[in-house]
This record gives C-alpha cells, sequence and structure tokens, in this order.
C-alpha cells in the first residue's frame, strides 16, 4: 500500500488536514509524520490564532490515537545524512525512516530530486497526491469527501461548500481535485 509522510504545513490548514487523515482513515493510503512534524503543525496553528494550546494538545492527541502506527522516531545521525533544505531534513529524515513512497508537503522546493532519489521517494504537492488517490479510487474518495462533510458540527457544511472550501487558497488550495470531482460527479449524473 502507498504510504506517505505528511509534512508540517499540510497538517496546518484545517480542511485539507482533515481531507488527508480522512482518505487515511477509509484506507486508501498510509500516513506518517515525527514528533517533530506534529509540533510544528501544533505550534503554527497556535501562533497564528487558529487554536489554543489545549485545542492543539487535544488535536495531536486525536491524531496520536486515530493513527498509533504513524509515528516514526528519526535518529539523530539520520537527519545529519540528509541533502536537501536544512530546516526540512527532519522531514526526509522521517520519510526514510518510515520508508515512505512521497512526501506530502507544500513547501516542494525544499525536496529537490537529488535529496530524494537516492532514498527513492518523491515529493508531491498535496493536490497533486490527493489527484493520484482519486485517480485510483475515486468512488472512495468523493464517499471520504461526503462523510468528511458531514463531520463539521461547529459549522455545517454539505458536499458542495466543502468542495468550495478544498478549493481556496486559504482552505486548502486542491484545484485540480476539486475539478477531477465535479468532473466525476457530473459525468456520473450526480448534482
Amino acid at each position: 500500500m502507498l504510504s506517505a509522510l505528511l509534512d508540517a504545513c499540510v497538517l496546518f490548514p484545517m480542511y485539507l488536514r482533515d481531507t488527508l487523515l480522512s482518505t487515511a482513515e477509509a484506507g486508501l493510503y498510509v500516513p506518517y509524520w515525527s514528533q517533530k512534524i506534529l509540533d510544528e503543525a501544533m505550534s503554527n496553528l497556535v501562533l497564528r490564532g487558529k487554536i489554543s494550546v489545549e485545542k492543539a494538545k487535544n488535536l495531536e492527541e486525536i491524531i496520536k490515537a486515530a493513527f498509533p502506527e504513524a509515528m516514526v522516531e528519526i535518529p539523530l545521525d539520520i537527519e545529519k545524512a540528509m541533502t536537501n533544505h536544512p530546516k526540512d531534513r527532519h522531514v526526509l529524515a522521517a520519510a526514510v525512516m518510515a520508508k515512505a513512497d512521497i512526501i506530502v508537503t507544500s513547501n516542494i522546493t525544499d525536496f529537490n530530486a537529488e535529496a530524494l532519489t537516492p532514498w527513492n521517494i518523491k515529493a508531491q504537492l498535496p493536490d497533486d497526491f490527493l489527484c493520484n488517490l482519486f485517480e485510483n479510487y475515486p468512488e472512495e474518495m468523493v464517499q471520504v469527501l461526503r462523510q468528511q462533510a458531514q463531520k463539521y458540527r461547529r459549522r455545517p457544511l454539505n458536499f458542495a461548500a466543502l468542495l468550495t472550501f478544498l478549493s481556496k487558497t486559504d482552505g486548502a488550495n486542491l484545484l485540480k481535485l476539486v475539478g477531477k470531482i465535479r468532473s466525476y460527479e457530473s459525468h456520473n449524473g450526480v448534482v
């Protein structure tokens, strides 16, 4: 099964994080991260005023409980051996330790091919990663997103509203995925 290391930057936007975790929960891929990645994501949520420290701790615990096998330990010597951008060497090291196929990141320039090739790992933007999942599992992806839309209690969304949020730059920036889903739905006579 496809495995992916999720960078902190893709765990930050709520709708993107929910989509990535929902697709993993549905068994469409196996997710990985390190404590440092989770710390960075939660810290950014708090620093940008998205949630309180207490809610960030709760969110982290929920994520860890939902995916207990996702946590990767990174030996210091492995991180030092990485040759990608210094601030993201811990991310590549985590991907190596997880034996991940892909690093899902919005910071694609921090993971050049020269640094990734020896480890047989690719870096992909979240939109590209989710589009690839959609191409392999179109019905499952639509079902996952329909279920995701129903999970929001504080700010209820229908499926169309979720797709709109996912297409926005500050929401998830999943323009290609949303286009594919809308085309698929239209082609299959679903409104």
